[in-house]
Order: C-alpha cells, then structure tokens, then sequence
C-alpha cells in the first residue's frame, strides 16, 4: 500500500499528478497521469491525451494516493534517481 510515507519509493506509474509550480511557468497547474519515468524526467498523459516530459529537478509534484484519498506534495529535487535506484536508497525525511 502506497502512503505518504513511503511514496517517493513505490512506483510513481498510472498515479494521477498535479504540477502546483514549476520553475516553467507553462507546467504549472497542468494534470495527468503518470505514463513513465526516467532518471531525470516524468512523462504525464493530460487530459486531452497529449503527452508532457517534465523535468523532475524543475517541478514539485501532488500525487494522488487512491488507498488514502489525499495529495501528497514532493519536491521534485527528492525524485531524481532511477526508479529502481530511487527504491533502494535511504532519503532524508522529506
């Protein structure tokens, strides 16, 4: 069960996101899904169907967490990391 302690080491696919600011003032306030993830960048299906690559470095991101109901804000600065590798490191509490 993903919660809002544990999110930044699950798996961040098929979770819907907001983009409450953004270093690029044209992400900010955009939505969608998350298709797939990179080291670097997270690629979001809006919901016209488009897809958006968003640099994670740039962005601070709300996840919808289905179990619990509720957004989750994480810097995106705490993101950057392959998924894989992001799942085994030890994070400062964020």
């Amino acid at each position: 069960m993903i919660t809002p302690q544990n999110l930044v080491r699950h798996e961040l696919i098929g979770l819907k996101v907001r983009i409450p600011d953004s270093s690029d003032k044209e992400i900010a306030g955009m939505e969608g899904v998350v298709v797939d993830e990179t080291r670097n960048t997270l690629v979001i299906e809006t919901g016209r169907g488009e897809e958006r690559t968003l640099i994670k470095g740039q962005c601070v991101f709300s996840f919808f967490l289905p179990e619990t109901k509720k957004w989750v804000r994480v810097e995106g600065d705490v993101l950057v990391a392959r998924p894989e590798d992001r799942i085994k490191k030890k994070l400062r509490k964020w």
